[in-house]
């Protein structure tokens, strides 16, 4: 193998069939929609790990599945292929709601990797989760920041769909266990057709209310909106906001941001500056060149997905009744150390960084 990556249409598999000679992998990614701008960074993440793989001696195919369409129709599609016999796995990123729908499609058929940051909640057979709930993922900076900015009046503003709503309560219990209030709640219609206009509104109700911090669930471009219209608003230089969704794509998409009070918390950055992620940095210029995409955090979970799928397969555990106990175990550093064979950086790593927005950067603060 010399490290080249089949990348193969999945209307073209109907017609040539199953290849027991290949390890074929969809990737299912926003390649439209509200997440659309990321969707570039996770297919080159998940073609640098498949050529990682290829150059170590298996042969793995990557098949794109569109998962920025209607859950129904990204759920259709992904049971069609596994039925099929034409993907072995899934990997991939996408609202909570696609990954409902292909929850309940793909269960007990083949393995089917979730990366990003989720709902919690319990998960079909063959699902495996490599991101963390929200109380994981955003309670440590909801504490950090309360603690040292002495922050008391928490605003919650999210899209109006599964995750934004688990990110509420889970928050709202955070926010008074530190003796806190929510103040202000507010879920909008994803995406939202208002645009600046409504977010402008949005704005005017947060200072009404007196927020001090406001906890964003926010996605995509509505996401980019929002800070952006915030950002020159009479709040933006004393309000607080925090983001379980804001990596390095959706800061340019909303034009950077210079407040020095928007604050990320994510499972990794581009400035974090640890061994691992340079490396894989390094990676990833050497193949796509300074003007590729992005190394977001959503992307290296797709890195780290594919490497999985890649690890369960040489562990002989690729399959929807073994997958899920077999990744926990491979994830914790369990299990025989060659089924990372074919990742040279082998298996990802846990915890998250809470990081600050300076300009056009995400500057990490601290490691949680």
């Amino acid at each position: 193998m010399n490290g080249s990556v089949v990348v193969r249409d999945s209307m073209e598999l109907l017609v040539s069939g199953p290849d027991a000679a290949v390890l074929r992998l969809g990737l299912l990614l926003p390649l439209s929609g509200p997440l659309g701008l990321t969707g570039p960074s996770g297919l080159s993440a998940a073609w640098l790990a498949a050529s990682e793989v290829n150059a170590a001696g298996r042969g793995v195919e990557l098949v794109p599945v569109d998962a920025g369409r209607a859950p129904g129709t990204v759920a259709a599609e992904a049971r069609l292929l596994a039925d099929a016999g034409l993907v072995d796995a899934f990997v991939g990123f996408h609202t909570s709601d696609v990954h409902r729908a292909l929850d309940s499609a793909l269960a007990g058929r083949v393995p089917y990797v979730f990366t990003p940051p989720h709902e919690g909640g319990v998960r079909g057979e063959g699902v495996v989760l490599l991101g963390d709930e929200p109380e994981r993922q955003l309670g440590p900076a909801v504490r950090w920041l309360s603690e040292r900015l002495r922050l008391r009046r928490w605003a919650l503003v999210g899209n109006d769909y599964i995750w934004p709503r688990s990110v509420h309560r889970a928050a709202s219990r955070v926010v008074r266990a530190l003796g806190a209030e929510v103040v202000h709640e507010r879920l909008v219609p994803f995406p939202w057709a208002d645009g600046e206009a409504g977010f402008e509104r949005l704005v005017e109700e947060l200072g009404r209310a007196g927020a001090e911090a406001v906890l964003l669930s926010l996605v995509g471009r509505d996401l980019a909106v929002f800070n952006r219209v915030f950002s020159s608003s009479r709040l933006s230089s004393r309000v607080v906001r925090l983001s379980g969704a804001l990596e390095e794509n959706v800061l340019l998409a909303g034009g950077g941001d210079e407040t020095g009070e928007l604050y990320s918390a994510m499972r990794s950055f581009a400035g974090q500056g640890d061994e691992r992620r340079i490396a894989l940095a390094e990676r990833h210029r050497a193949a796509f060149g300074p003007k590729g995409p992005v190394l977001d955090a959503y992307a290296e979970g797709c890195y780290d997905g594919v490497h999985l799928l890649v690890a369960l397969a040489v562990a002989g555990m690729l399959s929807a009744g073994r997958a899920e106990a077999a990744a926990g175990r491979l994830l914790a550093g369990a299990g025989d150390s060659r089924s990372w064979a074919c990742a040279p950086l082998g298996p990802p790593q846990v915890g998250g960084f809470l990081a600050r927005a300076d300009g056009l950067d995400l500057t990490v603060l601290t490691r949680f």
